[in-house]
Protein backbone atom coordinates (compact mmCIF):
# COMPACT_ATOMS: atom_id res chain seq x y z
CA UNK A 1 0.00 0.00 0.00
CA UNK A 2 3.27 2.40 1.27
CA UNK A 3 4.98 1.81 -2.15
CA UNK A 4 1.39 2.43 -4.28
CA UNK A 5 1.00 5.46 -2.81
CA UNK A 6 4.72 6.54 -3.31
CA UNK A 7 4.69 4.81 -7.01
CA UNK A 8 1.05 7.32 -7.21
CA UNK A 9 2.93 10.41 -5.89
CA UNK A 10 6.14 10.11 -8.16
CA UNK A 11 3.63 10.10 -11.21
CA UNK A 12 1.66 12.83 -10.05
CA UNK A 13 5.02 14.54 -9.76
CA UNK A 14 5.85 13.66 -13.12
CA UNK A 15 2.67 15.03 -14.61
CA UNK A 16 2.89 18.17 -13.17
CA UNK A 17 6.61 18.70 -14.46
CA UNK A 18 5.26 17.44 -17.89
CA UNK A 19 2.95 20.11 -17.37
CA UNK A 20 5.05 22.63 -16.12
CA UNK A 21 7.81 22.10 -19.80
CA UNK A 22 4.66 22.30 -21.88
CA UNK A 23 3.21 25.21 -20.62
CA UNK A 24 6.93 26.82 -20.93
CA UNK A 25 7.48 25.21 -24.13
CA UNK A 26 4.71 26.68 -25.46
CA UNK A 27 5.68 29.98 -24.62
CA UNK A 28 8.85 29.78 -26.26
CA UNK A 29 7.15 28.73 -29.57
CA UNK A 30 4.01 30.87 -29.56
CA UNK A 31 4.16 33.01 -26.96
CA UNK A 32 5.00 36.20 -29.34
CA UNK A 33 3.91 38.90 -31.71
CA UNK A 34 2.55 38.14 -34.47
CA UNK A 35 4.72 38.36 -37.95
CA UNK A 36 4.67 42.52 -38.60
CA UNK A 37 7.18 42.49 -40.98
CA UNK A 38 6.34 43.71 -44.65
CA UNK A 39 7.82 41.11 -47.40
CA UNK A 40 10.41 43.05 -49.77
CA UNK A 41 9.61 42.15 -53.41
CA UNK A 42 12.42 42.33 -56.12
CA UNK A 43 11.28 44.33 -59.45
CA UNK A 44 13.26 42.32 -62.29
CA UNK A 45 14.02 38.54 -61.64
CA UNK A 46 16.99 38.07 -59.80
CA UNK A 47 20.21 36.63 -61.01
CA UNK A 48 23.50 34.82 -59.02
CA UNK A 49 26.62 35.20 -61.47
CA UNK A 50 28.56 32.55 -59.98
CA UNK A 51 32.10 34.08 -59.39
CA UNK A 52 35.35 32.01 -61.38
CA UNK A 53 37.94 31.58 -58.62
CA UNK A 54 41.43 30.45 -59.13
CA UNK A 55 41.71 26.66 -59.98
CA UNK A 56 43.89 25.96 -56.61
CA UNK A 57 41.04 27.81 -54.69
CA UNK A 58 37.96 25.56 -56.11
CA UNK A 59 39.96 22.58 -55.86
CA UNK A 60 40.64 23.44 -52.21
CA UNK A 61 36.98 23.89 -51.72
CA UNK A 62 35.23 21.96 -54.26
CA UNK A 63 31.75 22.17 -52.20
CA UNK A 64 32.11 25.99 -52.34
CA UNK A 65 31.01 28.62 -54.59
CA UNK A 66 30.91 32.50 -54.59
CA UNK A 67 28.03 34.77 -56.52
CA UNK A 68 27.23 38.29 -57.50
CA UNK A 69 23.19 39.38 -57.58
CA UNK A 70 21.46 41.20 -60.08
CA UNK A 71 18.69 42.07 -61.53
CA UNK A 72 17.49 42.62 -65.24
CA UNK A 73 19.91 44.85 -67.11
CA UNK A 74 21.95 45.20 -63.82
CA UNK A 75 22.92 41.85 -63.71
CA UNK A 76 23.76 42.13 -67.42
CA UNK A 77 25.88 44.83 -66.73
CA UNK A 78 27.49 42.55 -63.74
CA UNK A 79 29.06 40.39 -66.29
CA UNK A 80 31.42 42.99 -67.98
CA UNK A 81 34.35 43.29 -65.36
CA UNK A 82 35.95 45.19 -63.20
CA UNK A 83 33.05 46.23 -61.19
CA UNK A 84 32.78 50.09 -60.15
CA UNK A 85 30.69 49.77 -57.17
CA UNK A 86 30.46 49.44 -53.33
CA UNK A 87 31.38 45.39 -52.24
CA UNK A 88 29.32 43.82 -49.77
CA UNK A 89 29.43 40.23 -48.46
CA UNK A 90 26.82 38.04 -47.20
CA UNK A 91 27.56 34.83 -45.40
CA UNK A 92 24.52 32.64 -45.02
CA UNK A 93 24.39 30.67 -41.88
CA UNK A 94 23.25 26.98 -40.52
CA UNK A 95 21.73 25.67 -43.34
CA UNK A 96 21.40 28.69 -44.86
CA UNK A 97 21.58 29.67 -49.12
CA UNK A 98 23.59 31.99 -50.39
CA UNK A 99 20.35 33.39 -51.88
CA UNK A 100 19.13 35.29 -48.61
CA UNK A 101 21.18 37.86 -50.16
CA UNK A 102 18.37 38.96 -52.71
CA UNK A 103 16.12 40.95 -50.38
CA UNK A 104 19.10 43.60 -49.27
CA UNK A 105 20.14 43.26 -52.72
CA UNK A 106 17.04 44.66 -54.51
CA UNK A 107 16.13 46.97 -51.93
CA UNK A 108 19.64 48.52 -52.47
CA UNK A 109 19.54 48.44 -56.11
CA UNK A 110 16.03 50.55 -55.85
CA UNK A 111 17.94 53.16 -53.79
CA UNK A 112 20.43 53.35 -56.21
CA UNK A 113 18.36 53.74 -58.87
CA UNK A 114 16.68 57.00 -57.08
CA UNK A 115 20.36 58.87 -56.96
CA UNK A 116 20.74 58.02 -60.71
CA UNK A 117 23.29 55.72 -59.38
CA UNK A 118 25.91 58.23 -58.05
CA UNK A 119 26.97 55.41 -55.29
CA UNK A 120 26.05 51.63 -55.94
CA UNK A 121 26.56 48.34 -53.83
CA UNK A 122 27.85 45.46 -55.42
CA UNK A 123 26.22 42.22 -53.31
CA UNK A 124 27.84 38.92 -53.40
CA UNK A 125 27.21 35.91 -51.52
CA UNK A 126 28.67 33.16 -50.43
CA UNK A 127 27.33 29.80 -50.98
CA UNK A 128 28.23 27.16 -48.37
CA UNK A 129 26.34 24.04 -49.68
CA UNK A 130 23.68 24.85 -46.79
CA UNK A 131 26.26 23.13 -44.25
CA UNK A 132 24.30 22.40 -41.02
CA UNK A 133 27.26 23.71 -39.04
CA UNK A 134 25.25 24.82 -35.74
CA UNK A 135 25.05 20.60 -35.52
CA UNK A 136 28.34 19.74 -36.39
CA UNK A 137 31.65 22.58 -35.77
CA UNK A 138 33.99 21.12 -38.33
CA UNK A 139 33.60 22.95 -40.88
CA UNK A 140 33.46 26.54 -39.31
CA UNK A 141 37.20 26.76 -39.93
CA UNK A 142 37.40 26.04 -43.48
CA UNK A 143 34.45 28.49 -43.96
CA UNK A 144 36.35 30.83 -42.28
CA UNK A 145 39.30 30.24 -44.21
CA UNK A 146 37.84 29.99 -47.72
CA UNK A 147 35.90 33.93 -46.86
CA UNK A 148 39.17 35.20 -46.18
CA UNK A 149 39.81 33.93 -50.06
CA UNK A 150 36.48 35.36 -50.87
CA UNK A 151 37.53 38.95 -49.78
CA UNK A 152 40.96 39.22 -51.57
CA UNK A 153 39.19 37.51 -55.07
CA UNK A 154 35.92 40.00 -54.48
CA UNK A 155 38.78 42.82 -54.33
CA UNK A 156 41.16 42.24 -57.50
CA UNK A 157 37.22 42.29 -59.41
CA UNK A 158 37.59 46.05 -58.74
CA UNK A 159 41.60 46.61 -59.94
CA UNK A 160 42.22 49.43 -62.28
CA UNK A 161 38.86 51.11 -60.94
CA UNK A 162 39.67 54.96 -60.03
CA UNK A 163 38.09 54.30 -56.50
CA UNK A 164 38.69 50.91 -56.11
CA UNK A 165 37.77 49.53 -52.58
CA UNK A 166 40.63 48.33 -50.44
CA UNK A 167 37.54 46.74 -48.13
CA UNK A 168 34.26 45.04 -48.19
CA UNK A 169 31.58 45.33 -45.96
CA UNK A 170 30.39 41.94 -44.47
CA UNK A 171 26.61 40.81 -43.58
CA UNK A 172 26.93 37.71 -41.56
CA UNK A 173 23.03 36.22 -40.65
CA UNK A 174 23.24 33.36 -37.78
CA UNK A 175 26.79 31.08 -37.82
CA UNK A 176 27.54 33.47 -40.59
CA UNK A 177 28.24 36.43 -38.03
CA UNK A 178 30.10 34.37 -36.28
CA UNK A 179 32.52 33.25 -39.17
CA UNK A 180 32.68 36.64 -40.12
CA UNK A 181 34.14 37.56 -36.53
CA UNK A 182 36.67 34.51 -36.60
CA UNK A 183 38.53 35.96 -39.68
CA UNK A 184 40.21 37.98 -37.08
CA UNK A 185 41.85 34.76 -36.05
CA UNK A 186 43.76 33.75 -39.05
CA UNK A 187 47.00 33.92 -38.79
CA UNK A 188 47.42 35.94 -42.36
CA UNK A 189 44.47 38.04 -42.33
CA UNK A 190 44.64 41.65 -42.32
CA UNK A 191 41.49 43.72 -40.03
CA UNK A 192 42.04 46.75 -42.90
CA UNK A 193 40.04 44.00 -45.42
CA UNK A 194 36.81 44.80 -43.17
CA UNK A 195 35.26 48.50 -43.14
CA UNK A 196 32.59 47.51 -41.16
CA UNK A 197 30.47 44.06 -39.68
CA UNK A 198 26.85 43.61 -39.38
CA UNK A 199 25.70 40.54 -37.77
CA UNK A 200 22.04 39.23 -38.38
CA UNK A 201 20.60 36.93 -35.11
CA UNK A 202 24.07 35.64 -34.99
CA UNK A 203 24.46 33.57 -31.56
CA UNK A 204 27.65 35.53 -30.41
CA UNK A 205 28.16 34.54 -26.52
CA UNK A 206 27.81 30.97 -26.85
CA UNK A 207 26.56 28.28 -29.43
CA UNK A 208 22.54 27.25 -29.37
CA UNK A 209 23.54 23.61 -29.11
CA UNK A 210 26.84 22.71 -28.10
CA UNK A 211 27.11 19.34 -29.50
CA UNK A 212 30.25 19.12 -30.98
CA UNK A 213 34.13 19.56 -29.16
CA UNK A 214 34.43 21.15 -32.93
CA UNK A 215 31.72 24.31 -31.82
CA UNK A 216 32.61 24.51 -28.45
CA UNK A 217 36.55 25.15 -29.15
CA UNK A 218 35.54 27.81 -32.03
CA UNK A 219 33.29 29.71 -30.13
CA UNK A 220 36.65 29.81 -27.28
CA UNK A 221 39.03 30.54 -30.09
CA UNK A 222 36.90 33.70 -31.35
CA UNK A 223 35.67 35.07 -28.47
CA UNK A 224 39.28 34.96 -26.44
CA UNK A 225 40.94 36.84 -29.33
CA UNK A 226 38.35 39.57 -29.62
CA UNK A 227 38.50 39.87 -25.52
CA UNK A 228 42.30 39.45 -25.44
CA UNK A 229 42.66 41.69 -28.38
CA UNK A 230 39.95 44.48 -27.97
CA UNK A 231 42.28 47.57 -27.79
CA UNK A 232 44.04 46.42 -30.95
CA UNK A 233 40.62 45.64 -33.24
CA UNK A 234 39.41 48.23 -34.24
CA UNK A 235 36.29 47.04 -36.59
CA UNK A 236 32.96 48.63 -35.89
CA UNK A 237 30.57 45.99 -35.68
CA UNK A 238 26.82 45.93 -35.07
CA UNK A 239 24.98 43.06 -34.10
CA UNK A 240 21.35 42.94 -34.53
CA UNK A 241 19.15 40.11 -32.49
CA UNK A 242 15.55 39.47 -34.03
CA UNK A 243 13.46 39.65 -30.68
CA UNK A 244 11.27 37.07 -28.72
CA UNK A 245 10.10 35.67 -32.45
CA UNK A 246 13.06 33.93 -33.27
CA UNK A 247 12.89 31.03 -30.18
CA UNK A 248 16.28 29.87 -32.70
CA UNK A 249 18.68 32.02 -31.22
CA UNK A 250 17.54 33.89 -28.32
CA UNK A 251 18.29 37.53 -28.14
CA UNK A 252 20.76 37.13 -24.90
CA UNK A 253 22.91 35.02 -26.99
CA UNK A 254 23.35 37.69 -29.90
CA UNK A 255 24.86 40.58 -27.36
CA UNK A 256 28.66 41.25 -28.04
CA UNK A 257 30.74 41.50 -24.68
CA UNK A 258 30.47 45.31 -23.64
CA UNK A 259 34.43 46.23 -23.05
CA UNK A 260 35.40 49.25 -21.54
CA UNK A 261 38.17 49.29 -24.09
CA UNK A 262 36.41 48.47 -27.00
CA UNK A 263 33.70 51.01 -28.11
CA UNK A 264 32.96 49.64 -31.63
CA UNK A 265 30.90 47.54 -31.05
CA UNK A 266 26.54 47.74 -31.06
CA UNK A 267 24.21 45.40 -30.03
CA UNK A 268 20.11 46.35 -30.74
CA UNK A 269 17.40 44.47 -30.61
CA UNK A 270 15.15 44.80 -33.83
CA UNK A 271 12.06 45.90 -31.79
CA UNK A 272 14.08 49.07 -30.74
CA UNK A 273 15.60 49.91 -33.95
CA UNK A 274 13.92 53.11 -35.42
CA UNK A 275 11.84 52.95 -38.70
CA UNK A 276 11.84 49.16 -38.05
CA UNK A 277 9.94 48.46 -34.55
CA UNK A 278 9.19 44.90 -35.15
CA UNK A 279 10.55 41.20 -34.02
CA UNK A 280 11.75 38.94 -36.21
CA UNK A 281 12.09 35.56 -36.72
CA UNK A 282 15.50 33.49 -37.09
CA UNK A 283 14.56 33.58 -41.36
CA UNK A 284 12.25 36.68 -41.47
CA UNK A 285 15.55 38.94 -39.83
CA UNK A 286 17.12 38.74 -43.65
CA UNK A 287 14.18 39.30 -45.50
CA UNK A 288 12.48 42.02 -42.90
CA UNK A 289 11.18 45.07 -45.71
CA UNK A 290 11.75 47.24 -42.79
CA UNK A 291 14.79 46.05 -41.45
CA UNK A 292 16.74 45.68 -44.75
CA UNK A 293 15.24 49.31 -45.44
CA UNK A 294 16.93 50.32 -42.09
CA UNK A 295 20.06 48.95 -43.39
CA UNK A 296 20.58 49.73 -46.71
CA UNK A 297 20.29 53.78 -45.71
CA UNK A 298 22.73 53.54 -43.29
CA UNK A 299 24.78 51.51 -46.07
CA UNK A 300 24.56 55.27 -48.42
CA UNK A 301 25.06 57.43 -45.28
CA UNK A 302 28.41 55.58 -44.65
CA UNK A 303 29.60 56.61 -47.96
CA UNK A 304 32.62 58.73 -48.16
CA UNK A 305 32.14 61.12 -51.16
CA UNK A 306 35.58 61.59 -52.20
CA UNK A 307 36.50 57.93 -52.16
CA UNK A 308 32.97 56.97 -53.13
CA UNK A 309 33.34 53.80 -50.66
CA UNK A 310 32.44 53.11 -47.27
CA UNK A 311 34.18 56.11 -44.65
CA UNK A 312 37.21 54.59 -42.87
CA UNK A 313 36.52 57.49 -40.25
CA UNK A 314 35.40 54.67 -37.18
CA UNK A 315 33.68 57.77 -35.43
CA UNK A 316 31.15 58.65 -38.48
CA UNK A 317 30.36 54.97 -38.99
CA UNK A 318 29.21 54.39 -34.86
CA UNK A 319 27.15 58.10 -35.48
CA UNK A 320 25.31 56.85 -38.62
CA UNK A 321 24.79 53.42 -36.83
CA UNK A 322 23.31 55.18 -33.98
CA UNK A 323 21.55 57.75 -36.25
CA UNK A 324 19.75 54.43 -38.05
CA UNK A 325 20.04 51.75 -35.16
CA UNK A 326 19.34 53.43 -31.88
CA UNK A 327 18.00 56.73 -32.05
CA UNK A 328 16.47 58.66 -34.51
CA UNK A 329 15.87 62.01 -34.67
CA UNK A 330 13.40 62.48 -37.16
CA UNK A 331 16.29 64.29 -39.91
CA UNK A 332 18.34 62.52 -42.55
CA UNK A 333 22.10 61.95 -41.01
CA UNK A 334 24.78 64.63 -41.32
CA UNK A 335 28.24 64.39 -40.32
CA UNK A 336 28.34 67.36 -39.05
CA UNK A 337 24.74 69.31 -38.56
CA UNK A 338 24.17 73.12 -38.24
CA UNK A 339 23.96 73.78 -34.94
CA UNK A 340 22.87 77.40 -35.34
CA UNK A 341 19.37 78.23 -37.68
CA UNK A 342 18.47 81.19 -39.71
CA UNK A 343 14.50 82.06 -38.80
CA UNK A 344 12.97 83.96 -41.07
CA UNK A 345 11.80 87.61 -39.62
CA UNK A 346 9.20 88.09 -41.69
CA UNK A 347 6.99 85.64 -40.96
CA UNK A 348 4.31 85.94 -38.87
CA UNK A 349 5.47 85.00 -34.71
CA UNK A 350 2.89 84.03 -32.24
CA UNK A 351 4.16 84.20 -28.23
CA UNK A 352 2.20 81.55 -26.15
CA UNK A 353 2.30 82.33 -22.49
CA UNK A 354 -0.06 79.12 -21.52
CA UNK A 355 1.80 75.56 -20.08
CA UNK A 356 -0.20 73.47 -22.44
CA UNK A 357 -0.78 74.27 -25.69
CA UNK A 358 -2.14 72.69 -29.04
CA UNK A 359 -2.54 73.96 -32.54
CA UNK A 360 -3.99 72.17 -35.35
CA UNK A 361 -2.36 73.19 -38.76
CA UNK A 362 -4.23 72.64 -42.02
CA UNK A 363 -3.83 74.25 -44.98
CA UNK A 364 -1.63 76.96 -43.54
CA UNK A 365 -0.86 79.71 -46.21
CA UNK A 366 1.95 81.53 -43.53
CA UNK A 367 4.94 80.10 -42.08
CA UNK A 368 4.42 80.42 -38.50
CA UNK A 369 6.66 80.68 -35.57
CA UNK A 370 5.31 80.08 -32.21
CA UNK A 371 7.39 81.54 -29.31
CA UNK A 372 7.25 80.02 -25.92
CA UNK A 373 9.56 82.59 -23.06
CA UNK A 374 10.69 80.50 -20.66
CA UNK A 375 11.60 82.75 -17.17
CA UNK A 376 8.14 82.30 -16.09
CA UNK A 377 8.34 78.48 -16.58
CA UNK A 378 11.44 77.62 -15.07
CA UNK A 379 10.14 78.95 -11.70
CA UNK A 380 6.95 76.34 -11.69
CA UNK A 381 7.92 73.37 -14.13
CA UNK A 382 11.15 71.39 -14.19
CA UNK A 383 10.88 70.11 -18.04
CA UNK A 384 8.94 71.10 -21.75
CA UNK A 385 7.57 68.31 -23.71
CA UNK A 386 6.80 69.03 -27.66
CA UNK A 387 5.37 66.31 -29.94
CA UNK A 388 4.20 66.97 -33.73
CA UNK A 389 2.58 64.48 -35.85
CA UNK A 390 4.18 65.96 -39.07
CA UNK A 391 7.22 63.45 -39.59
CA UNK A 392 9.17 65.21 -42.58
CA UNK A 393 12.43 65.87 -41.84
CA UNK A 394 12.64 69.28 -41.33
CA UNK A 395 13.43 71.57 -38.28
CA UNK A 396 11.16 72.04 -36.21
CA UNK A 397 11.97 73.80 -32.79
CA UNK A 398 14.24 76.03 -32.29
CA UNK A 399 15.79 77.99 -28.97
CA UNK A 400 16.49 81.45 -28.93
CA UNK A 401 19.39 82.85 -26.88
CA UNK A 402 18.94 85.67 -24.73
CA UNK A 403 16.03 87.12 -27.04
CA UNK A 404 12.54 89.21 -26.06
CA UNK A 405 10.03 88.09 -28.18
CA UNK A 406 11.80 86.77 -31.61
CA UNK A 407 15.10 85.99 -33.08
CA UNK A 408 16.73 85.80 -36.38
CA UNK A 409 18.91 82.99 -35.28
CA UNK A 410 17.90 79.99 -33.30
CA UNK A 411 19.55 76.83 -32.08
CA UNK A 412 18.05 73.77 -33.34
CA UNK A 413 17.09 71.31 -30.97
CA UNK A 414 15.27 69.81 -33.38
CA UNK A 415 18.09 67.17 -33.73
CA UNK A 416 17.43 66.28 -29.58
CA UNK A 417 14.18 64.97 -30.89
CA UNK A 418 13.45 61.61 -31.85
CA UNK A 419 10.87 59.61 -33.82
CA UNK A 420 8.11 57.36 -32.97
CA UNK A 421 5.63 55.26 -35.43
CA UNK A 422 3.16 58.59 -35.35
CA UNK A 423 4.96 61.42 -34.02
CA UNK A 424 8.43 63.13 -33.01
CA UNK A 425 9.22 64.80 -30.24
CA UNK A 426 11.22 66.41 -28.12
CA UNK A 427 11.83 66.27 -24.59
CA UNK A 428 14.06 69.37 -22.24
CA UNK A 429 14.99 69.83 -18.68
CA UNK A 430 14.51 73.21 -18.20
CA UNK A 431 17.77 73.49 -16.21
CA UNK A 432 20.38 72.08 -18.56
CA UNK A 433 19.51 75.13 -21.04
CA UNK A 434 20.33 78.11 -18.69
CA UNK A 435 20.91 80.43 -21.48
CA UNK A 436 17.36 79.67 -23.90
CA UNK A 437 14.78 82.99 -23.62
CA UNK A 438 12.39 81.11 -25.51
CA UNK A 439 11.37 77.72 -27.17
CA UNK A 440 10.41 78.42 -31.04
CA UNK A 441 8.10 76.19 -32.57
CA UNK A 442 8.25 76.43 -36.20
CA UNK A 443 5.03 75.53 -38.60
CA UNK A 444 5.64 75.37 -41.91
CA UNK A 445 2.90 76.47 -44.70
CA UNK A 446 0.94 73.64 -46.53
CA UNK A 447 -1.58 72.79 -48.20
CA UNK A 448 -3.52 69.70 -48.29
CA UNK A 449 -2.38 68.22 -45.35
CA UNK A 450 -3.08 67.96 -41.67
CA UNK A 451 -1.26 68.05 -38.77
CA UNK A 452 -1.19 68.72 -34.98
CA UNK A 453 2.04 70.04 -32.62
CA UNK A 454 1.20 70.00 -28.89
CA UNK A 455 3.68 71.24 -25.79
CA UNK A 456 3.39 71.34 -22.42
CA UNK A 457 5.45 72.21 -19.20
CA UNK A 458 5.39 70.14 -16.29
CA UNK A 459 7.41 69.31 -13.38
CA UNK A 460 9.01 65.99 -13.40
CA UNK A 461 7.38 64.30 -10.31
CA UNK A 462 3.82 64.28 -11.30
CA UNK A 463 4.76 62.56 -14.78
CA UNK A 464 7.28 59.83 -12.73
CA UNK A 465 5.07 56.87 -11.18
CA UNK A 466 6.52 54.35 -9.48
CA UNK A 467 5.14 50.42 -10.31
CA UNK A 468 6.60 48.06 -8.38
CA UNK A 469 6.21 44.48 -9.96
CA UNK A 470 4.44 41.50 -8.52
CA UNK A 471 6.17 39.00 -6.87
CA UNK A 472 7.33 36.34 -8.56
CA UNK A 473 5.36 33.47 -6.87
CA UNK A 474 2.03 35.24 -6.90
CA UNK A 475 0.70 33.35 -10.27
CA UNK A 476 -0.92 36.51 -11.82
CA UNK A 477 -3.30 36.25 -8.86
CA UNK A 478 -2.62 39.64 -7.25
CA UNK A 479 -1.95 42.80 -9.78
CA UNK A 480 -0.92 46.02 -8.70
CA UNK A 481 -2.31 49.18 -10.24
CA UNK A 482 -1.67 53.04 -10.46
CA UNK A 483 -4.00 55.30 -11.96
CA UNK A 484 -3.33 58.38 -14.27
CA UNK A 485 -5.98 61.18 -13.79
CA UNK A 486 -4.14 64.10 -15.21
CA UNK A 487 -4.37 65.41 -18.88
CA UNK A 488 -0.78 64.67 -19.70
CA UNK A 489 0.51 64.00 -23.14
CA UNK A 490 3.78 61.88 -21.29
CA UNK A 491 4.22 59.62 -18.44
CA UNK A 492 7.22 57.96 -17.07
CA UNK A 493 6.00 54.38 -14.94
CA UNK A 494 8.70 53.46 -13.01
CA UNK A 495 8.75 49.60 -13.31
CA UNK A 496 10.89 48.63 -9.16
CA UNK A 497 12.17 45.25 -8.81
CA UNK A 498 12.36 44.31 -12.27
CA UNK A 499 15.75 43.55 -14.02
CA UNK A 500 16.41 39.56 -14.21
CA UNK A 501 15.78 36.96 -16.75
CA UNK A 502 14.04 34.93 -14.73
CA UNK A 503 10.72 37.76 -14.18
CA UNK A 504 8.29 37.88 -16.81
CA UNK A 505 4.84 40.22 -16.48
CA UNK A 506 1.31 41.08 -18.23
CA UNK A 507 0.66 44.88 -18.26
CA UNK A 508 -2.83 45.82 -18.62
CA UNK A 509 -3.19 49.27 -19.89
CA UNK A 510 -6.91 50.66 -19.99
CA UNK A 511 -7.82 54.03 -21.48
CA UNK A 512 -10.77 55.73 -21.12
CA UNK A 513 -11.79 58.80 -23.42
CA UNK A 514 -13.92 61.47 -23.57
CA UNK A 515 -16.08 61.97 -26.19
CA UNK A 516 -13.79 63.05 -29.40
CA UNK A 517 -14.70 62.63 -33.32
CA UNK A 518 -11.18 61.47 -34.16
CA UNK A 519 -9.39 58.34 -33.73
CA UNK A 520 -6.70 59.00 -30.69
CA UNK A 521 -3.89 57.00 -31.00
CA UNK A 522 -1.25 56.17 -27.60
CA UNK A 523 2.21 54.87 -27.53
CA UNK A 524 3.62 52.40 -24.79
CA UNK A 525 7.26 52.22 -24.80
CA UNK A 526 8.81 49.75 -22.77
CA UNK A 527 12.38 50.93 -22.08
CA UNK A 528 15.51 48.80 -21.31
CA UNK A 529 18.13 51.37 -19.99
CA UNK A 530 20.92 48.99 -20.05
CA UNK A 531 20.62 47.60 -23.29
CA UNK A 532 18.94 48.05 -26.45
CA UNK A 533 15.62 46.26 -26.03
CA UNK A 534 12.89 48.42 -26.39
CA UNK A 535 9.47 47.60 -27.80
CA UNK A 536 6.33 49.76 -28.97
CA UNK A 537 3.06 49.28 -28.88
CA UNK A 538 0.53 51.27 -30.32
CA UNK A 539 -3.02 51.16 -29.29
CA UNK A 540 -6.15 52.93 -30.26
CA UNK A 541 -8.04 54.98 -27.59
CA UNK A 542 -10.17 54.26 -25.99
CA UNK A 543 -8.52 50.68 -25.38
CA UNK A 544 -7.60 47.87 -23.20
CA UNK A 545 -3.94 46.61 -24.09
CA UNK A 546 -2.10 43.84 -23.10
CA UNK A 547 2.29 44.51 -22.70
CA UNK A 548 4.58 41.91 -21.89
CA UNK A 549 7.31 42.27 -19.93
CA UNK A 550 10.50 40.46 -19.97
CA UNK A 551 14.04 40.69 -20.69
CA UNK A 552 17.05 39.18 -23.22
CA UNK A 553 19.18 40.83 -20.86
CA UNK A 554 19.79 40.81 -17.07
CA UNK A 555 20.25 43.89 -15.48
CA UNK A 556 24.37 44.61 -14.68
CA UNK A 557 25.00 44.24 -11.00
CA UNK A 558 26.62 47.64 -10.66
CA UNK A 559 23.50 49.29 -12.77
CA UNK A 560 21.14 51.29 -10.96
CA UNK A 561 18.81 52.08 -13.54
CA UNK A 562 15.08 51.33 -13.69
CA UNK A 563 13.18 49.67 -16.60
CA UNK A 564 10.40 52.36 -17.80
CA UNK A 565 7.07 52.28 -19.39
CA UNK A 566 7.03 55.21 -21.31
CA UNK A 567 3.16 56.28 -22.45
CA UNK A 568 2.80 58.76 -25.09
CA UNK A 569 -0.62 59.61 -24.54
CA UNK A 570 -3.56 61.84 -25.27
CA UNK A 571 -4.88 64.41 -22.93
CA UNK A 572 -8.16 63.37 -23.63
CA UNK A 573 -7.83 60.06 -22.23
CA UNK A 574 -7.53 58.94 -18.54
CA UNK A 575 -5.53 55.78 -18.55
CA UNK A 576 -4.80 53.03 -15.92
CA UNK A 577 -1.79 50.39 -15.54
CA UNK A 578 -2.12 47.38 -14.05
CA UNK A 579 0.89 44.36 -13.64
CA UNK A 580 0.51 40.86 -12.76
CA UNK A 581 3.05 38.29 -12.54
CA UNK A 582 2.71 36.07 -16.37
CA UNK A 583 3.73 32.20 -15.04
CA UNK A 584 3.42 30.72 -18.39
CA UNK A 585 6.09 33.46 -19.82
CA UNK A 586 8.58 32.85 -16.48
CA UNK A 587 8.55 29.09 -17.64
CA UNK A 588 9.48 30.10 -21.34
CA UNK A 589 12.02 31.86 -20.03
CA UNK A 590 13.64 29.64 -18.03
CA UNK A 591 13.27 26.82 -20.68
CA UNK A 592 14.64 29.33 -23.28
Amino acid sequence: MFLHSVNLGNLAFYVFMVFMATLGLWDVFFGFEENKCSMSYMFEYPEYQKIELPKKLAKRYPAYELYLYGEGSYAQEHKILPLTGIPVLFLPGNAGSYKQVRSIGSIALRKAEDIDFKYHFDFFSVNFNEELVALYGGSLQKQTKFVHECIKTILKLYKGQEFAPKSVTIIGHSMGGLVARALLTLKNFKQDLINLLITQATPHVAPVMPLDRFITDFYMTVNNYWILNARHINLTTLSVAGGFRDYQVRSGLTFLPKLSHHTSALSVVSSAVPKTWVSTDHLSIVWCKQLQLTTVRAFFDLIDADTKQITQNSKKKLSVLNHHFIRHPAKHFEENPAIISDLTATSMWVPVKVSKWTYVAYNESDKIYFTFPLANHRKIHTHVYCQSTMLDTNSWIFGCINSTSMCRQGVDLSWKAELLPTIKFLMLRLQDYPSLSHLVVYVPSIHGSKFVVDCEFFKKEKRSIQLPVTHLFSFGLSSRKVVLNTSGLYYNIELLNFGQIYQAFKINVVSKCSAVKEEITSIYKLHIPWSYEDSLTIAQAPSSTEISLKLHIAQPENDSHVALLKMYTSSDCRYEVTIRTSFSQILGQVIA
